[in-house]
């Protein structure tokens, strides 16, 4: 697994990481399975700047970035094309700073000596064995939101650094502090088109460095990378095709391979294996995460896309359009903030246009938002904390429960009552110590989402690097993209008469992508895989959330339920798939954490006599 470390203390550390390379110039820092071609640095002593990642900085512009280490301006740091780690020193200050996507995430802990970080939290707990910490776990599971918690990590004793923060260490104390505003000043779609444009396709041209590329050839956002990347050089592209799908992604790939030069066009077609849930009776078979990853569900799917890229380049990068969805578009939740800014009349519109779409009313869809609208992200921690501490609801599906700033998931029905009152006092907890939260729902959603496709897309490449030595590049969660699409404001990037209108605003004339492309209104899913591998794999849940489930042990999951679910499922009813994919993924990753030999991760030293 890839990951960094650090330690600032007035004595020695009496601990090295395991594999790991001193980072040139920053001293008491090191990175464990990142080549060196991904390790850049500048300055030395007092004045020190790493970046470790996909980095658009070249050398001289880290030189000439010292100057805002020296000034302290750290997002300043964060603005250069790629997803990478940031570690800054200036004086007797290091900045410690992650991604705003969750792919670099940062965590720490301190001790008497002094304070050690790290970008991955399991070999932080492996320090001292600090078990996982339940309520943490358990907001994981109900609320599927990363900052809900702040400085809590999945482990006791070990902190994170939220979303839009970084980790700042002096001689006094470690804190966490923020760098990026709650909420974007608004953008009209039209004025960001360029910046967006600009933006992906930076982002593209930074992972372009003479390796063999692939790309997903499938929906609108993969379409664009693969097309971007194609104006560079030869692109291996895939499309994942299985007749259980009823899409037309695949003929919209096999035209675009036809219409853009350097666009290799292969068909994956999906194996009878290739169902989610598949590969779940061994779980020792699948990568170790540092953190419960979704992609665990569909390993299988993912693999074979990947064999077929293995088959045609070898070490090459892979790009995916992950996130695309999250940063171009936007839920109708947002018209919860239409009502609380008094937008009456338009969010009458949209709400219209919405209801069309789902054959519904307009009241009714308004209706759903409004309770949102008249409340905010503390209001609804409280409101969650009370119904946790009632009876477990019945299960309908999410889509039927009203707009929330934070929606509870059904797997919060599956807890133990000392569970879920755990969550509860952590909840009232976090509300009390909520400040710096945005004004509008949406500008918290759309930064839970992406922290959570981060965190989730950062354990696909460590599936994709463990098993076929490929890089997983995926542009939409690079910081730049996201500011770009995000100072959108989601009433416009989610429009409901037009799909994905900032895209068609970037691209339209610009000659990247076929117009067939940008007109297309259309959009796979995987809903019959997922309803396949339940049926086929259902004893294997069963037995995977059954008597020996990690989770039933902690209170985090009960038998009953589940089973539920499973039959529900084999007659074709509608079940909680999003909240079982959470409670597998959990599952897996507490088997792994037991696996894991705490020595693997940390190698210890004598400390040197006074």
């Amino acid at each position: 697994m890839r990951w960094s470390a650090g330690w600032y203390g007035g004595s020695r550390h009496d601990r090295l990481p395991r594999n790991g390379r001193p980072v040139p110039e920053l001293g008491a820092a090191w990175t464990s399975g990142w080549p060196a071609g991904r390790v850049h640095t500048a300055g030395c002593g007092p004045l020190a700047l790493a970046v470790v990642g996909d980095c658009g900085a070249d050398d001289q512009q880290l030189a000439r970035a010292l100057e805002w280490v020296r000034a302290k301006d750290w997002r300043a740091l964060t603005r250069w094309p790629g997803s990478y780690l940031t570690v800054a020193r200036s004086g007797a200050t290091l900045a410690v700073i992650g991604d705003l996507a969750g792919q670099h995430p940062v965590y720490w802990r301190t001790e008497t000596a002094g304070t050690w970080w790290s970008t991955s939290a399991g070999a932080l707990a492996a320090l001292d064995g600090a078990p996982v910490d339940p309520a943490a776990l358990a907001a994981h599971l109900a609320l599927g939101q990363p900052d809900v918690l702040g400085q809590r990590s999945l482990f006791r004793t070990v902190r994170r650094v939220p979303t839009g923060h970084l980790l700042l260490i002096g001689p006094e104390q470690a804190a966490a502090v923020p760098y990026e505003p709650a909420e974007y000043q608004p953008v009209h779609l039209r004025d960001a088109a360029a910046t967006v444009r600009a933006a992906l396709a930076e982002a593209v041209a930074v992972r372009l460095d003479g390796r063999p590329v692939s790309a997903d050839l499938a929906g609108l956002d993969s379409t664009a990378l693969a097309c971007l990347a194609a104006r560079s050089g030869p692109v291996a592209a895939v499309t994942f095709a299985d007749e259980r799908l009823r899409d037309d992604d695949l003929a919209y790939a096999v035209r675009t391979a036809a219409a853009v030069p350097n666009l290799h066009h292969r068909t994956v077609r999906a194996r009878p294996q290739c169902v989610y849930y598949a590969g779940l009776d061994d779980v020792s078979a699948l990568p170790a995460t540092d953190a419960p990853n979704a992609y665990v569900v569909t390993a299988s799917i993912k693999r074979a896309v990947l064999d077929a890229v293995a088959g045609q380049q070898a070490r090459g990068v892979h790009f995916t359009g992950a996130a695309g969805d999250a940063v171009l578009s936007a839920p109708s939740s947002y018209l919860a903030d239409l009502l609380r800014t008094r937008q009456y009349r338009r969010a009458f519109r949209h709400a219209r246009t919405h209801a069309r779409l789902r054959h519904t009313s307009a009241w009714a869809v308004l209706r759903r938002a409004r309770p949102a609208s008249r409340t905010d992200l503390p209001g609804t921690w409280r409101q969650l904390a009370a119904v946790l501490r009632q009876a477990p609801r019945e299960w309908v599906p999410q889509a039927q429960h009203p707009v929330a700033w934070t929606p509870l998931l059904a797997t919060a029905d599956w807890m133990s009552p000392d569970v879920r009152g755990q969550l509860a006092d952590a909840l009232n907890n976090a509300a009390g110590h909520s400040a710096g939260a945005p004004r509008l729902l949406a500008a918290w959603a759309g930064r839970q989402d992406l922290a959570r496709l981060g965190a989730d897309t950062a354990g696909w490449r460590e599936m994709a690097l463990a098993g076929h030595s490929t890089e997983i590049a995926a542009p939409f969660l690079d910081n730049e993209v996201i500011r770009a699409c995000l100072t959108v404001p989601a009433d416009e990037r989610g429009a409901p008469d037009r799909y994905k209108p900032l895209m068609g605003a970037a691209f339209t004339g610009m000659g990247v992508l076929p117009d067939f492309v940008l007109s297309r209104v259309t959009k796979g899913g995987f809903n019959a895989l997922a309803y396949a591998g339940l049926t086929r794999h259902a004893p294997v849940l069963a037995d995977l959330l059954g008597a020996s489930s990690r989770l039933v042990a902690a209170g985090l999951a009960s038998q009953a339920p589940v089973a539920g679910l499973l039959a529900r499922a084999a007659a074709g009813q509608p079940t909680a798939q999003g909240a079982l994919h959470l409670a597998v993924a959990a599952e897996v990753w507490l088997r792994q954490r037991e696996a894991e030999d705490a020595r693997s991760w940390w190698e210890v030293r004598a400390r040197a006599a006074a």
